[in-house]
């Protein structure tokens, strides 16, 4: 019985902010209030954003995420988060 108690995800509520692609792809700069489980792994993350906003898939193995101004590649490595935490999506930037 025990270990249902331990293993059981609380939800914290996180910042999204979106920039570049993703901000044209969602429409939004940012999103508060998200819902995320915790603990989560970077790629559960990522799919759980995908979930909320499905034309960021056109970004699917080009973006990286960044939780409290530090990039986290998108794999298996789990994330720790804090209640209130900004999560942000950051797509390929172009130049020239």
């Amino acid at each position: 019985m025990k270990g249902n108690v331990t293993t059981a995800a609380k939800c914290l509520q996180v910042l999204v902010l979106f920039f570049a692609k993703s901000a044209e792809l969602t429409g939004l700069k940012q999103e508060e209030a998200v819902a995320v489980p915790t603990p989560i792994s970077s790629r559960d993350l990522w799919t759980l954003l995908l979930r909320r906003h499905p034309r960021l898939s056109v970004l699917q193995d080009q973006v990286v995420l960044a939780v409290r101004q530090q990039y986290i590649a998108i794999g298996d490595q789990v994330v720790t988060l804090g209640d209130g935490d900004e999560v942000a999506v950051v797509p390929p930037l172009s130049g020239g």
